[in-house]
């Protein structure tokens, strides 16, 4: 087998895109969104996808970039995808090597990856010389048969209305604005400032898995209050890509209104499974979502190796 790793190419995205589904078959991807990603990228973010090409045929990849939005600098990510037909061919092993040296030539300190919680994926890591950080608990619902809560909009608290992000169309500021702060007060290994807006209009508004008439806005007396943010594959899929609340209006069940209305609007929409990701101290989340009926189905660690070292 003749196996290379190099950049890229907008013919690899279907190609690429199937081997993330292959290693994470919970996650929306598209080929449109791989290709998306690298185009749109910011040059501060450093972002470039190498891909493993096995006779001819692409079966992995790996995203490397630096967190150049984070308070900690020197911080950078190689998150490494295989096929799992292609597991145990060195694919994995020449991506990770080929994003190592690429990133410590950038000056990074610290290289992240997210692993699945497996006894092949943690021994690689750890071969490696990467330290486990926090969890990611992965969950997923059956959309078709859920038993949601019903929807009222007659029994929504006074003040309380729900809108869709269609209806901010001609000025999203509001929705940047809480998602900025929403943002700022998540929990991780990696600490995150808010994006410039023109930054969250590119990478967020005008995500092409964005689906704006199934993410749903809780707002009251007219504020943005609560939102849950809805990407769907056209596949029946449907990832909730950020639910949040603002600071002055937790504690008042607003992200569960927010969450259900997109789920109603998704399920409506044709959408038959729903995934999210939450932190693992992210209790808040994991309480609503467990509410809602989703059962777990993969914990991933981060991983961290110190470059220097």
């Amino acid at each position: 087998m003749t196996l290379i790793v190099r950049d890229f190419r907008a013919t690899d995205a279907e190609a690429a895109a199937e081997a993330r589904r292959s290693a994470f078959p919970y996650l929306v991807t598209t080929p449109e969104t791989v290709a998306w990603t690298v185009a749109s990228a910011p040059p501060e973010r450093q972002y470039r996808l190498l891909v493993a090409e096995a006779d001819g045929q692409v079966v992995g990849s790996c995203a490397t970039g630096v967190f150049h939005d984070s308070s900690e600098p020197g911080q950078a990510f190689a998150q490494t995808v295989v096929h799992a037909d292609a597991r145990g061919t060195g694919a994995g092993s020449a991506l990770v090597s080929a994003a190592e040296e690429r990133l410590a030539g950038l000056g990074a300190a610290k290289v992240s990856a997210w692993t699945l919680d497996e006894p092949r994926c943690v021994s690689f890591a750890e071969r490696r010389g990467y330290r486990r950080g926090r969890s990611s608990r992965v969950q997923r619902l059956d959309l078709a048969s859920a038993a949601l809560p019903p929807l009222d909009p007659q029994s929504l608290p006074n003040g309380v209305e729900l809108r869709t992000a269609a209806d901010f169309a001609d000025d999203p500021r509001p929705l940047y604005e809480a998602d900025a702060e929403c943002t700022e007060d998540e929990p991780g290994d990696v600490r995150f400032a808010g994006p410039p807006y023109a930054e969250w209009l590119a990478l967020t508004w005008e995500h092409p898995a964005l689906d704006r008439e199934l993410t749903s806005v809780a707002v009251v007396d007219g504020a943005v209050a609560a939102y849950s943010v809805a990407h769907t594959d056209r596949r029946g899929r449907y990832w909730s890509g950020m639910t949040g609340t603002l600071r002055a209006f937790r504690g008042r069940g607003l992200a569960k209104l927010a969450k259900n209305d997109s789920l109603h609007r998704a399920r409506a929409a044709g959408c038959v499974e729903a995934f999210t990701g939450n932190d693992g101290g992210n209790e808040p989340m994991l309480a609503v979502n467990k509410w809602f009926g989703y059962a777990p189905v993969a914990t991933q660690w981060r991983y961290v190796r110190e470059l220097a070292a």
